[in-house]
């Protein structure tokens, strides 16, 4: 009687088992294939900018993505995110993930885990995304795999899970890099007023796993970042400035395709580009400042720190810099302040 009892409880249990954890997965697995992109936008940028803690001995590699992918997976979805990155290569950081919940609004963080053997990086959107809607988003991560010899090397490959209706892919040579090298050749190439060479490429209907890989080479004999070389000089004040996004600035430099004319992102890419990018340095590049009468809205940031500190105290304000930076960023690419007040601000942090 006993083993009957514990045979009836073995056969629930499996059965149980068998159809509860596949439940449990089918919820929690991301359907890439049915989220395809409308639109991706992604810039590679060598030595731009260095994170928090970064040897200067390698050159750093910050890539940015900016994608608007659409449900059409037939029924609302309140499930993870998940998007390919190299999670493997030498020294792979996540520096930024976020969403932009309302159209004309400023980009909003979100919590995220990265699976570096899958090479993924995953977040729960804020609300379920709707069938047939879209949700915009934007990832930021840095590597090491800048090889330096006699040329500083590197190559980057797309890899994405889903179709791409439309996709840019911008080069951005570091300040004072000669000798630039890039395969396959660039269909666009222009040098913006700072004197930096800008590289992109336009293609539509890619198709999942594409697998386009680029190859760039340079040289360049110091460590300083495109940041702070751009830092140090004054903003060009010309007709080149009087632009509303940084697609118009693109396109004052030359970034049109054959003879469409469209700028290289579209207007949903304009949008987002214009309103959310949190790259700081796109819109430098381009000669976009913002909106100087926002800037007495800014909340001042003490000039001088204490001399006298204890480890803590130093850890505290380090951390504490970082993140009064990354608000700086923010606020410049929404117009809250603009170039000059910038520079000012960040230097207060320093």
């Amino acid at each position: 009687m006993l083993k009957k009892k514990w045979l009836a409880l073995f056969v629930i249990a499996s059965f149980l088992t068998n159809f509860i954890i596949p439940q449990a997965s089918a919820e929690t697995a991301f359907p890439a294939e049915k989220f395809p992109f409308k639109e991706m936008q992604i810039q590679v940028m060598p030595e731009f900018d260095y994170p928090e803690g970064w040897s200067r001995d390698i050159p750093s590699l910050l890539v940015g993505q900016y994608g608007t992918i659409t449900n059409k997976s037939g029924q609302d979805y309140d499930g993870k995110i998940e998007i390919a990155v190299p999670a493997m290569e030498k020294g792979f950081e996540a520096f930024l993930v976020a969403e932009f919940p309302e159209k004309d609004k400023p980009e909003v963080q979100r919590p995220y885990d990265v699976d570096k053997e899958k090479g993924l990086i995953t977040w729960k959107p804020a609300k379920a995304i709707k069938n047939n809607e879209t949700y915009e988003f934007v990832i930021e991560y840095y590597t090491k795999s800048i090889k330096v010899k006699d040329n500083k090397t590197f190559t980057y490959e797309l890899k994405n899970k889903a179709t791409i209706d439309l996709l840019d892919v911008i080069f951005y040579a570091p300040m004072e890099a000669k000798d630039i090298k890039i395969e396959p050749k660039a269909e666009n190439n222009s040098k913006n007023e700072y004197g930096e060479e800008l590289y992109y490429y336009q293609y539509k209907s890619i198709k999942a796993d594409a697998g386009l890989k680029y190859s760039f080479s340079y040289k360049k004999d110091d460590t300083e970042s495109t940041m702070e070389a751009i830092n140090k000089q004054q903003p060009p004040n010309d007709e080149n400035h009087s632009g509303v996004t940084a697609t118009d600035q693109v396109v004052k430099n030359g970034g049109t395709t054959g003879t469409s004319k469209r700028p290289i992102i579209g207007l949903g890419g304009a949008a987002i580009i214009g309103i959310a990018i949190v790259i700081a340095g796109l819109f430098i590049f381009l000669g976009l400042k913002g909106n100087s009468q926002s800037a007495s809205k800014v909340t001042k940031q003490p000039k001088t720190q204490p001399k006298k500190q204890t480890q803590t105290a130093k850890k505290d304000n380090k951390i504490t810099n970082s993140e009064e930076k990354k608000e700086l960023r923010k606020k410049l690419l929404t117009g809250k302040i603009d170039q000059e007040m910038y520079e000012e601000e960040m230097k207060k942090l320093i």
